[in-house]
């Protein structure tokens, strides 16, 4: 058994779509649109160029009858506040990185810093969720 994907809620999947692959460099890998005129709905992943067995559903939040709307805006509020998940990166180089997507537009809420696991920093995506980008430190594994 493998994970093949995860998803985040997201409140726009074009926004979402165009952050994803044109700020932090991931490539589409499905778009496809399932026509129903109840209920519409869009698969969107995206991911890692080279890492082609996982991916990122950029699922839009959906209503009614799916969700109540009570509900969906509770959902749309805690992704907002980047409450609804994280998304977790890891790279070789944490400032290279950083100033590679500082430069495409990607606005950070914590820069490069030394954590007891490595290189971390955060940025956020368009619906609020949060995302960290981390150099990993090597630290041998806990074998007792």
């Amino acid at each position: 058994m493998r994970i093949a994907s995860a998803q985040i809620w997201v409140h726009d999947q074009d926004v979402a779509l165009k952050f994803w692959t044109e700020k932090v460099g991931m490539e589409v890998r499905q778009d496809v649109s399932l026509p129903d005129d109840n209920t519409p709905f869009r698969w969107l992943t995206v991911g890692p160029p080279g890492q082609n067995d996982v991916s990122l559903v950029l699922m839009a939040v959906p209503g009614p009858p799916i969700m109540d709307e009570t509900t969906r805006r509770q959902v749309l509020d805690l992704t907002a506040k980047g409450f609804a998940g994280t998304v977790f990166l890891t790279t070789d180089d944490c400032q290279r990185s950083f100033e590679e997507l500082r430069a495409r537009g990607v606005e950070f809420t914590e820069e490069p810093h030394q954590m007891p696991y490595g290189i971390d920093s955060g940025f956020r995506d368009p619906s609020g969720n949060s995302v960290r980008l981390t150099q990993l430190a090597e630290i041998p594994a806990n074998t007792g």
